[in-house]
């Protein structure tokens, strides 16, 4: 039986786009590393623990994100730690990788982007990560694409609750 780590790294992709929303306008909510928590479905901590906020080298810690594996343990957490890569405010880009945690994700590294629409803009979160223990790749993408698109909706909910203050 072949091991998990000797298979092929998984890639994707999720992608929403937001009509009516400028780019510079969601890029400050994604470019606060530290502030995941607030966009994220489920994501109960978004701590800064090492580093400097939106400095390459930061790296946060993230808490209570709930995946498709049940536990037996009703305790238990889900968590990672991630590590700020590169941030690119010109472009509107940053990447990071998973350097700890207890989901599986090894080698895990994901660049996220905003891109510039006529009439608004669209948020792109690509990733790479070895095959994961329990998960299959549809897995993966139906969790990053599902939080996608609920952090966008959160975004354009908290852009417009802006407007009418």
């Amino acid at each position: 039986m072949e091991s998990v780590s000797s298979h092929k790294k998984w890639q994707g992709k999720a992608r929403v786009e937001l009509a009516g929303v400028k780019a510079e306008e969601v890029w400050p909510f994604l470019a606060d590393f530290c502030g995941l928590n607030k966009w994220f479905p489920t994501l109960s901590t978004c701590i800064r623990v090492e580093g400097v906020e939106g400095q390459p080298g930061c790296v946060r810690y993230c808490a209570g994100f709930k995946t498709h594996i049940e536990h037996a343990n009703e305790n238990h957490v889900n968590w990672t730690k991630q590590k700020l890569l590169s941030i690119d405010p010109d472009n509107m880009t940053f990447s990071y990788s998973i350097i700890d945690g207890n989901v599986g994700f090894s080698s895990y590294v994901s660049k996220v982007r905003v891109l510039l629409q006529v009439d608004g803009c669209v948020i792109e979160w690509d990733y790479e990560v070895e095959p994961v223990e329990g998960w299959k790749p549809k897995d993966l993408d139906e969790f990053i694409g599902k939080g996608l698109k609920v952090m966008a909706k959160r975004m354009e909910e908290a852009l417009k609750g802006r407007a009418m203050n």
